[in-house]
């Protein structure tokens, strides 16, 4: 993952851990489990997702969404609640064997042969007990608000798929548990031998884990997840999972993120490259689907931003420069994204405004929230392969960065997409990050770019960037739908060269004329095949009739 990710992945490694709930006189480790933090491990405290217990809640679930209520003792629970942590060995290495010399630990949860473990050994499940079940009211209410209203239906959360089958109680149990966290303590195994002495005194001497407030936190940062896909299944191949993203979005304590999680990584741990391997957040849906389609990870802070930012901590900013350029577009009912090219200039999608002469609102979010009508100046006709509208403003967009168009491409350099996708301005525009997985070319002309970044409805004319230089490589077309099944693939996605309207925008910006841009609805047949996702007319097998 590279130099920067070093420090954050030992942390990560060194605090993770699963956290399994059963009953008395079940198996071990029963059908409740998620991920955790190790807080600190001289007094063996451990946080995770809430959403374990509402089986063993003495009130039942309703409780969680009882007017004032904060917080709940451990007593909350049944009596015969049981409870263990299973966590990774005490220092990471190649050659790492368990603490007694013994044979490393293949988890009984894998169904048939013992699976190759991962190099590493694992301590034995520990007995542990709940301390207090505690919430967050603001992220509840912004999650509300954020994932309410009239589409509420057309949402899913944490750990199922868009088609499995949960029952209704089940849903509104996950739902009553959002944003629900559990203060564990860890207790010694009667059943162990006690460590030896100088094992004991280095674990004391294992410092607490750092805490970043969400105010070090920009939009667009580096984040690194932490968590075990499924919970205690397996942990000898899944604990401690890694997965790559950046912060996508925030509002008030309700931060998203485009790194993969998957169900069971609830309550694991979000760390960030800089300050190095500090915990910024935890885990609480893993998966939040909207209309069969994977949007993001919904994350909570451990710390709100009105905490005081620890020195050497950098202060929050807004995020990128470049993302600033990113404006949402509105015309009548339909509306999606774009980029400011000039003060007066806005670049978007037909589809988005797809009639010229209409009335266009454009809003900005950042560096302050502004609202100026356009009219499309120009749009392509349904024929031409290139998806594009541009908006001439009434008003100068003040205080906004205008991007530097790119000379070249790089396939395989970080890139990111900045958009209202999904959830409009409700929360600002979103980042999402990727590479530039392919470069489509037409006599050695770039005519389609292809990234792995998350695009999602409502993402349409947001600018792409090089992340390094953030330079405007294009802007975002369409992600990839499959008709038969009805899935939608975020991850691949194609966006319109900003090369392909150099031409054009550099004779409007000398002349006023849209000669250039005329011509964009006359493009070559080679062009219409590639953007049709069809094989060259030479590439066509012949018959043999």
């Amino acid at each position: 993952m590279g130099r920067q990710w070093g420090p954050a992945m030992k942390v990560a490694e060194q605090v993770g851990c699963v956290v399994s709930a059963s009953r008395a006189g079940q198996p071990e480790t029963g059908s409740w489990s998620c991920s955790g933090v190790i807080l600190s491990r001289g007094p063996g405290l451990v946080l995770c997702h809430g959403g374990i217990f509402t089986p063993f809640l003495r009130a039942g679930s309703a409780v969680l969404t009882a007017a004032g209520t904060t917080f709940l003792p451990g007593d909350s629970c049944a009596d015969d609640l049981r409870l263990q942590v299973q966590w990774g060995p005490m220092a990471a290495g190649p050659d790492v064997r368990s603490e007694r010399g013994g044979p490393r630990l293949c988890s009984p949860q894998c169904a048939g042969a013992p699976a190759r473990p991962r190099g590493r050994s694992l301590q034995p499940p520990r007995p542990a007990e709940l301390l207090l079940l505690l919430s967050c009211p603001a992220f509840r209410a912004h999650f509300a608000s954020l994932f309410g209203g009239e589409a509420a239906d057309q949402w899913r959360f944490a750990s199922a798929a868009p088609d499995d089958e949960l029952s209704e109680d089940e849903e509104e149990d996950q739902l009553r548990a959002l944003g629900w966290f559990a203060l564990l303590r860890v207790r010694p195994n009667p059943d162990e031998a006690e460590p030896e002495e100088a094992e004991a005194e280095a674990e004391e001497r294992r410092p607490a884990v750092a805490v970043a407030p969400l105010g070090a936190v920009p939009k667009g940062a580096p984040l690194l997840a932490c968590g075990s896909p499924f919970g205690a299944f397996c942990p000898d191949i899944f604990l401690n999972t890694l997965s790559r993203g950046v912060l996508s979005n925030a509002t008030g304590p309700l931060l998203l993120t485009d790194a993969r999680c998957l169900p069971g990584t609830e309550g694991g741990g979000v760390f960030a490259a800089r300050p190095a391997g500090a915990l910024v957040a935890l885990v609480v849906a893993p998966l939040c689907w909207k209309a069969r389609e994977a949007a993001a990870a919904a994350l909570a802070p451990l710390l709100p931003p009105e905490v005081g930012v620890p020195p050497g901590l950098p202060l929050r900013d807004p995020g990128p420069r470049y993302a600033a350029s990113a404006v949402l577009v509105e015309c009548g009912t339909v509306w999606g994204s774009g980029v400011a090219l000039t003060p007066r200039l806005v670049l978007t999608c037909r589809h988005v405004a797809p009639r010229e002469e209409a009335r266009v609102l454009v809003h900005s979010a950042t560096p302050k929230s502004a609202q100026i009508w356009g009219y499309v100046m120009f749009a392509t006709q349904e024929m031409s392969p290139y998806d594009i509208a541009v908006v001439r403003l009434e008003e100068d967009l003040d205080g906004v960065p205008m991007p530097v168009p790119t000379e070249q491409f790089h396939e395989g350099e970080a890139v990111s997409v900045v958009g209202f996708g999904v959830f409009g301005q409700v929360c600002g525009p979103s980042v999402t990050s990727g590479i530039l997985s392919a470069v489509v070319q037409v006599d050695d002309t770039p005519v389609m770019l292809q990234t792995t970044c998350a695009v999602h409805g409502g993402s349409s004319g947001g600018p792409l960037f090089s992340t390094c230089s953030g330079d405007l490589l294009g802007i975002v077309a369409s992600n990839t739908r499959d008709n038969n099944t009805g899935a939608t693939y975020p991850h691949l996605n194609f966006s319109i060269p900003i090369t392909v309207l150099r031409s054009a925008l550099q004779q409007y910006s000398q002349t006023g004329e849209l000669g250039g841009f005329r011509d964009l609805n006359h493009v070559a047949e080679p062009v219409r095949v590639v953007w049709r996702l069809q094989r060259p007319l030479a590439d066509t097998p012949r018959s043999k009739l």
